[in-house]
């Protein structure tokens, strides 16, 4: 009976942590009107010349707050994604799954989250990327992050880049 109690208390121990370290980043907004955002974004990335980066989302999502945390706190992930990318959280939760949103950007739902797409400075969809090949073991892999965010940026899509091959 002790280790049973013992369990429970350790599991409601961890799920508090993890709620309170899931709140701490309130990377979603729910009450936002996501169109009215993402064509902020959109136009800023067409002012500077960079691509839009979506990570679709919610705040209940454990992995979409591994993957802020994972990026952020590494200078090369950080600069590799700043460099080239205004990024957008785009909410899909029970209180609102901007549905006609997910609609216009191809259903990226259907591939678990977090998802994330590309957008060019014109907020053309070019890429969906399905996160759980980014993934490795309990977390990210920087390799296969770096790799996404420099084959999906604006000099890697660069017509000049290709003038001599």
């Amino acid at each position: 009976m002790m280790r049973f109690l013992v369990s429970c208390f350790l599991s409601v121990f961890y799920l508090a942590t993890m709620a309170q370290d899931m709140k701490k980043f309130n990377l979603y907004k729910p009450e936002q009107n996501a169109e009215t955002a993402l064509n902020k974004a959109i136009k800023e990335a067409n002012r500077i010349g960079k691509h839009v980066l979506i990570q679709i989302g919610g705040n209940w999502c454990v992995w979409c707050a591994r993957f802020h945390e994972f990026v952020n706190n590494d200078p090369q992930l950080d600069s590799a994604l700043k460099s080239g990318y205004i990024v957008y959280n785009l909410n899909y939760s029970k209180e609102n799954i901007n549905k006609s949103l997910m609609a216009k950007l191809g259903y990226p739902q259907r591939f678990g989250f977090p998802v994330f797409i590309v957008l060019d400075k014109e907020g053309k969809r070019i890429h969906t990327q399905n996160s759980a090949y980014l993934e490795q073991d309990k977390s990210y892999s920087k390799e296969k992050i770096m790799e996404f965010l420099n084959n999906w940026n604006p000099t890697a899509l660069d017509p000049k880049q290709y003038i001599n091959y």
